[in-house]
């Protein structure tokens, strides 16, 4: 069977579709707090940032489809066990149990709150109600996978451009005043403080989730070979970062600009919702609602479906919509009872994962040049969740400091990327091992 042929205006609706996926309320907060912070030094804590924000999510999306389409097939590589285990982890951790609930809690949070007087915002009932037609929404949009490219791509995606573009445009075009002197954490290091900053977006993991969704996307088009799918979903990629790097770009300008009319503000959110009603008086807190409550549905479907997506494949004789039902339905509720509690969980566990999840992504890129042998991912992999699981552990609020001690020692410990010297230096013993040990090539191709 022929591989079809996908057009450029096909593509590019799919490219559209993993933009609005990726771009969530919390990517349209941290860019104008970075502004905010980084004043004069913006365009440099600005390249740190999509180094890390946009960089490495991209890489993600192309690791996937380079390994066969999901992240067990990704994971599979370090061991069959560890395949199913952190992809299960990982899904979970960004889907009902932080990721999806959130995009409920914030697009009420900003979009609904602002409008609402003192005695309603005292009842439960109006965050109840909101969650109840929020996930409604996003259980029916997600029901049908095949129709997310139309529904994303062609409809949510073009009316969030516009809300944005309303939004920032004037900013642009008319300053709202001078850079300013940059805060103490921009003053000396501005490109590695924006590289982390990058760095805790957790969008990389967002797109370990997300390539299952732009895979099935294209498959269901008719692309059939692994090559095309490949070539497609790095297309795709690259139209998102693009897209998500024009859209950092603007948000960090129009916070650096801010400070001189709205004073600074103690985050991201305040800072929009301070420069919208500056720009745009009443009809600012609507434009705002819109873009932050489409922006938090888009992330929200792309989230449900990809879970759904995967554990249908894990769970075959469970149906499709019934595993969207049930994820719409559990997050609509820890959205409105227990949201609180299980951030203070889950912040940590992402601390612990996330680092693996890039080398696993970094490796994959050179899979072929150290022959795919799986003792350079166990040998990179351990000494990264070792760390990084004290990191999550110290995150959590648990007296590891003898532990912690020891560990400074390591480059970058202090910043949160101690792992990354000893993640180099173990795959280079594992692939010492790998060769002594005669171990054979791996099958699979990157």
């Amino acid at each position: 069977m022929n591989s079809k042929k996908l057009s450029w205006s096909e593509i590019l609706t799919i490219g559209l579709m993993l933009f609005a996926l990726f771009l969530g309320a919390g990517n349209m907060i941290f860019p104008p707090f970075l502004g905010q912070e980084a004043g004069t030094n913006v365009w440099i804590a600005i390249i740190g940032f999509l180094l890390t924000g946009v960089g490495l999510p991209l890489l993600g999306v192309i690791a996937i489809a380079k390994s066969g389409g999901d992240l067990q097939s990704l994971g599979t590589r370090v061991h069959p066990l560890f395949g199913i285990v952190f992809t299960i982890v990982v899904y979970l951790a960004i889907g009902p149990l932080f990721g999806i609930p959130r995009t409920g809690t914030v697009a009420y949070e900003i979009g609904v709150t602002p409008f609402l007087n003192e005695s309603v915002l005292s009842s439960k009932f109006p965050l109840f109600f909101f969650t109840i037609i929020f996930f409604s929404i996003t259980a029916w949009l997600s029901m049908n996978p095949s129709k997310l490219v139309d529904r994303i791509g062609k409809l949510l995606t073009p009316a969030l451009l516009i809300i944005l573009t309303i939004l920032v445009t004037k900013s642009i075009m008319f300053p709202m005043g001078s850079f300013q002197v940059p805060a103490v954490d921009y003053q000396t290091e501005p490109l590695f403080k924006g590289f982390l900053e990058g760095y805790l977006t957790m969008d990389t993991i967002g797109a370990l989730v997300f390539g299952i969704v732009v895979i099935n996307s294209i498959k269901s088009k008719g692309v059939t070979s692994p090559s095309a799918v490949t070539k497609i979903c790095t297309i795709a990629g690259l139209i998102a970062a693009t897209g998500l790097s024009l859209v950092y770009l603007a948000l960090s300008f129009m916070g650096a600009t801010a400070t001189e009319a709205i004073g600074v503000q103690e985050n991201g959110g305040a800072i929009l919702t301070a420069v919208a009603n500056y720009l745009y008086g009443s009809l600012g807190a609507i434009i705002l609602a819109l873009a932050i409550t489409f922006a938090c549905l888009t992330t929200s479907v792309g989230l449900v479906s990809s879970c759904a997506q995967y554990f249908k494949k894990i769970m075959p004789k469970v149906s499709y919509p019934l595993f969207v039902i049930v994820l719409s339905l559990f997050s609509m509720v820890i959205a409105n009872v227990g949201l609180t509690q299980l951030i203070q969980i889950s912040i940590p566990i992402l601390i612990m994962i996330y680092p693996v999840a890039i080398m696993l992504i970094l490796l994959s890129f050179i899979h072929n040049a150290f022959q795919g042998y799986r003792a350079v991912y166990i040998g990179s992999l351990l000494p990264t969740f070792i760390i990084s699981f004290i990191d999550g552990l110290k995150t959590a609020g648990v007296n590891v400091t003898a532990i912690a001690d020891a560990f400074t020692i390591l480059p970058l410990f202090e910043q949160g990327v101690g792992w990354f010297i000893p993640a180099i230096i173990g795959a280079i013993i594992g692939y010492g091992i790998a060769i002594l040990s005669g171990e054979s090539k791996k099958l699979v191709k990157a």
